[in-house]
């Protein structure tokens, strides 16, 4: 089964100027706890409900925060052609639960997770990848990257 046949189509995107309450009322009114971060054309990171409370509520900012300054800089992407099974087992060697999904000429077209995965695909899989997310440590943990 393909990323495409899984994955969540038309991911909204959160600007790097934005700020972390504008997001987290998004985040909100969608109820998503994870945006990719997008700068004119490119993807330039991910930001989470986590981050915003990691990076910036737990050091003492406030909603008034850019996500330049809370959001993961690196960026991991899938192919939306991709096998799901190869996605889910590397979103548990890369540690994320959810991946940004891109087109041939890498275009954001959806975001894929580790619950699309179980529920549309492979349990079992996607189990053996969840012990990997939550295993302590990784870039992916609390570190600003």
């Amino acid at each position: 089964m393909r990323v495409s046949d899984v994955m969540t189509h038309g991911a909204r995107i959160a600007r790097p100027n934005e700020t972390v309450q504008e997001v987290a009322q998004r985040m909100l009114a969608d109820d998503i706890g994870f945006l990719p971060v997008g700068d004119d054309d490119r993807l330039v990171g991910t930001i989470t409900d986590r981050d915003i409370v990691v990076r910036a509520v737990a050091q003492g900012q406030d909603g008034t925060t850019l996500v330049r300054d809370v959001m993961t800089r690196d960026v991991r992407y899938c192919f939306e052609e991709e096998d799901i099974d190869h996605v889910v087992q590397n979103m548990g060697d890369i540690q994320v639960r959810r991946l940004p999904v891109v087109n041939r000429d890498k275009r954001l077209v959806g975001i894929v997770s580790l619950a699309d995965g179980a529920l549309k695909d492979n349990p079992e899989a996607v189990g053996i990848a969840f012990t990997g997310v939550v295993m302590s440590g990784g870039a992916h943990v609390s570190a600003n990257s």
